[in-house]
């Protein structure tokens, strides 16, 4: 089967299931697909275990996908950009040392609390993982993705300011939760025995190079666009940017991820404003919500399918489900650490830490990263319970955070833009 074909077949799925939520079960667009191909993958394994010899088309073709390299290396840098591409950087800014936090020192936070507590778990489960590979665990589960929950969130009135916090911090710990795992690979795998200095040092070179690089890469996009008046060739130097920009970045060893937000935080701004028309604006838009949508559509498909090629046994299932409160308790501490030190010098509503824990949804990426992982004896255990993590994220969490931000919230969710700055 050629990469067309997979892609036609991704392509076809996910307009089918699309059509069928939109019709008949009315689910959030993100979470209705990847709940319609979780349950039809389902059934083909449970069809295949039965002996019923028609699934083993489906696994087969599912076997077949490439799915870190389609996310990590084909999606994630075109839905960081169309992500960041409409956030405004003025509120980003307003809320840079909480963003900043979140993203950095929660992250860090989150990966050896999940390490240490799972290390734990396991071996009281008598499995012997390295310590090393649980902190790599804790680095995949740690990032939080900002798809699922953005039209959620804004659907429940919150306030904008809140919602700028967990969009931004969404944006960028993907970035810097891929750093982290990758210094994490090469010390769980013997590949790399750095010092924590040199540790520092590489993290410091992916993350700063991949904020300054995605900054040359836009500002050279926006000079460009300054000299131009036609929406097709706007157009084409944004996906020149999402394309070759990180590819480049991948070259240069730096991080992609957080190039691509960069650059599109400064197109989304100072491009959109003083170097597009309005009709090119119109265009651009139109464009990259489309891009934004359809990606969307097969990344989640494409979640959903996956649970065909990732070992279902009972101790990997009650080892992954074990996983899940740990991961929600990383993820209130890691947010609680730095809301708590920000308060000495500004003010939160009440339930802040409460909301962002809940709303910090873990996606594609961690599969991603999961199933990034080389063979070996631990893999099964860590793809399988990130696996779990997300899906309990986005069905169990996706599904309820409205109802939890409107409890919580009460009036305050509907505080109209501009209002007091205090979550």
């Amino acid at each position: 089967m050629s990469e067309f074909d997979v892609i036609a077949a991704l392509t076809t799925l996910a307009a089918a299931f699309a059509w069928v939520n939109q019709r008949f079960i009315r689910l959030p667009a993100t979470i209705g697909l990847m709940v319609i191909s979780l349950v039809l993958s389902l059934a083909l394994v449970a069809l295949g275990r039965a002996g019923f010899t028609g699934a083993d088309g489906f696994v087969e073709f599912v076997a077949l996908i490439d799915f870190d390299e389609a996310v990590l290396h084909g999606m994630l840098g075109a839905l960081l950009f169309a992500g960041a591409l409409h956030v405004e950087l003025d509120d980003l800014l307003r809320q840079k040392w909480v963003v900043a936090s979140l993203a950095t020192i929660g992250v860090v936070t989150s990966t050896l609390v999940v390490g240490g507590l799972t290390w734990l778990l396991f071996g009281a489960l008598g499995s012997q993982i390295p310590f090393a590979y649980c902190l790599l665990f804790g680095s995949i589960v740690s990032p939080t993705d900002p798809i699922a929950v953005g039209a959620i969130l804004r659907r429940a009135g919150v306030p904008p300011t809140l919602l700028t916090k967990i969009t931004g911090e969404s944006l960028f710990n993907d970035g810097v939760g891929v750093v982290v795992f990758l210094l994490l690979l090469g010390v769980a795998t013997g590949g790399e025995q750095s010092s924590v200095a040199g540790a520092i040092q590489l993290f410091a070179i992916e993350v700063l190079g991949g904020l300054a690089f995605g900054g040359v890469v836009g500002w050279v996009a926006y000079r460009m666009l300054r000299t131009v008046d036609h929406y097709s060739v706007e157009i084409l130097v944004t996906l020149a940017v999402v394309t070759g920009g990180y590819a480049m970045a991948s070259h240069l060893h730096i991080s992609g991820p957080l190039a691509m937000v960069v650059a599109g935080l400064l197109l989304g701004n100072r491009g959109r404003r003083l170097a597009m028309s309005e009709h090119g604006r119109e265009r651009l838009d139109d464009f990259w919500e489309l891009a934004d949508e359809f990606l969307n559509a097969v990344l989640f498909v494409l979640m959903g399918v996956e649970v065909v090629v990732i070992e279902l046994n009972a101790p990997l299932l009650i080892a992954g489900a074990l996983v899940i409160p740990i991961v929600l308790f990383a993820r209130w501490v890691s947010v609680g650490i730095p809301i708590t030190l920000l308060r000495f010098v500004r003010g939160f509503t009440p339930h802040a830490v409460t909301i962002l824990t809940w709303s910090g949804l873990k996606g594609g990426i961690s599969i991603a990263l999961a199933l990034s992982l080389p063979p070996g004896p631990h893999r099964p255990l860590v793809v399988t319970a990130t696996y779990l993590v997300v899906c309990f994220s986005i069905l169990v969490q996706g599904l309820t955070v409205q109802p939890v931000v409107e409890r919580l919230l009460g009036s305050a969710a509907g505080e109209p833009a501009g209002g007091p700055d205090r979550l």
